[in-house]
């Protein structure tokens, strides 16, 4: 295993505020190919009971990502970006992310493990309110692409 298996349970610092703006919740769910008028029109989130817009599920990937790269670009865990696919997303979510939600995301290391001369890295951001309340919490699979010896 290339990848130190001491950084399980490391915890990385907060990342800034993220405000959820209601242009990005429109432009993610434009992307997504979506058009649930709740991800565009306040009057139909309102109606259907939310304060404001209301974002799709995976926009909560938005907010993790400069936590993320605390881990992905961290020199002492030495792992080799360009060698790295994304293995797999998960979403566990408290509420939904509403426009005009201030929030932050701390990430940590979750598991290391090697499969098949692959070395595989859970990633777990946990989204927070300012306020403290827990949002959303998005775990990624990592896989860093094991070197093929040559023949």
């Amino acid at each position: 295993m290339a990848i130190n298996p001491e950084f399980i349970g490391r915890t990385y610092p907060p990342t800034p505020v993220y405000f959820v703006g209601r242009e990005k919740i429109r432009e993610f769910a434009t992307a997504l190919g979506d058009t649930a008028s709740c991800y565009f029109e306040v009057d139909s989130a309102r109606a259907l009971g939310y304060p404001d817009l209301i974002a799709p599920p995976t926009f909560a990937v938005v907010v993790t990502m400069k936590a993320g790269e605390q881990v992905v670009f961290d020199p002492e865990l030495a792992l080799d970006y360009t060698r790295v696919v994304h293995g797999e997303q998960k979403f566990v979510h408290q509420r939904p992310i509403f426009a005009g939600d201030q929030l932050t995301s701390t990430v940590s290391v979750d598991s290391i493990r090697s499969a098949a001369g692959n070395d595989m890295i859970m990633v777990k951001a946990q989204v927070h309110s300012t306020s403290g309340e827990l949002v959303s919490t998005v775990y990624s699979l990592l896989v860093s692409r094991g070197v093929e010896e040559p023949t």
